[in-house]
């Protein structure tokens, strides 16, 4: 818990400070140094975090990376910092050649939001191509925070983190993979259950068919295990449950339905294509079930008006302007999927 306050607290500062952050050096001073002392280290102690390190490879001299972490006289992981606004993509190779010079199991690069760990799983002493671990240190997960831990001063293993490496890496890979057929099914994936499904030829019509089936029924899957777990948590907390008031609507009024968080669920499959599910928000009121974008009344992704004699769902225009549609049940939610889409592109373009 402490290293997630910590890591929170710096999360909180890279937001305040990053606009008047301009330069790689300011990065470097104001966000990676504050991380490696989170870790343990003594960023001020030359025994222990080495700025501009030399790692020089054959005749070419002067290769430095910015700092190189030792433990018992032995660099245990070495870090190249980039400016916060910098995509972190084109600079990998510069890493993978210190990494074959310095000896290390371990490299970093960030820009001190973006963190990227490597090792050399695939060809010992050869950097990976892909990291093992990466996250965004402003959208941290608990899970996240667990492996940082393990490269913490006191809890540092050079034997663990490399044997865990290789599931981290493959199940970042596969969830990557499994992301990108939920956004777009390959035509590969969709054969996979159209073959199993369909007894005629897989003809071009058939097949475009099927990927739209593939892709609804995916969605559908995801929203039906989304409102499983809603439905649970509410019956088993309903006592403890807190409904956040709403300025001039008592919240003993309000009443939550199990059709509110199906269609709930139901918005939320849809929207895991474009955001985290932890950024989408409910709030409800007596006159409607809202869903916000990081529980901001200003970003309202839709309301749901389903306790009245007809339902309707709200959506928003590129101006924010609010435009009631009426639904018959909240399955046809489903029909509204590129708008509710499109108002999260337009709040990202803010």
């Amino acid at each position: 818990m402490e290293l997630f306050n910590q890591l929170k607290g710096l999360a909180d500062k890279v937001e305040q400070l990053k606009d008047r952050i301009e330069t790689e050096e300011s990065t470097k001073h104001a966000f990676t140094l504050p991380f490696i002392n989170i870790l343990g280290y003594d960023a001020f102690n030359p025994t222990e975090v080495v700025p501009e390190f030399t790692a020089d490879l054959g005749l070419k001299k002067g290769e430095k990376v910015d700092y190189a972490i030792f433990q018992n006289g032995a660099p245990i992981l070495i870090v190249e910092c980039k400016n916060w606004k910098q995509d972190l993509n084109v600079h990998n190779s510069q890493l993978f050649r210190y990494f074959h010079v310095t000896k290390t199991r371990f490299a970093l690069l960030t820009n001190g939001i973006i963190y990227r760990f490597y090792t050399d799983l695939e060809e010992t002493n050869k950097m990976d191509e892909k990291p093992f671990l990466e996250f965004d240190i402003t959208n941290l997960k608990e899970s996240t925070v667990k492996e940082i831990e393990k490269f913490h001063k006191s809890k540092f293993d050079v034997s663990k983190i490399v044997d865990n490496a290789s599931n981290l890496k493959y199940t970042r890979e596969i969830k990557n993979l499994i992301d990108q057929e939920l956004q777009s099914p390959s035509q590969e994936f969709v054969r996979l259950f159209a073959n199993k499904a369909y007894n005629g030829r897989l003809t071009s019509n058939v097949m475009d068919e099927f990927t739209e089936i593939v892709n609804k029924a995916f969605t559908q899957i995801i929203s039906e295990k989304v409102s499983d777990r809603l439905n649970s948590a509410l019956n088993k907390e309903v006592e403890k449950q807190k409904v956040e008031e709403v300025e001039e609507e008592p919240k003993s009024k309000v009443e939550t339905t199990e059709e509110e968080l199906e269609g709930f669920a139901i918005v939320v499959a849809i929207l895991r294509r474009k955001l985290s599910k932890e950024r989408i928000v409910s709030r409800d009121t007596q006159s409607y079930f809202g869903i916000l974008l990081d529980d901001n009344n200003r970003k309202p992704l839709c309301r749901l008006h389903l306790n009245g004699g007809n339902k309707y769902i709200s959506i928003f225009d590129d101006n924010k302007k609010e435009i009631k549609e009426p639904i018959n049940s909240i399955d046809d939610i489903y029909n509204f999927e590129k708008q509710l889409l499109k108002t999260v592109e337009n709040y990202n373009a803010e």
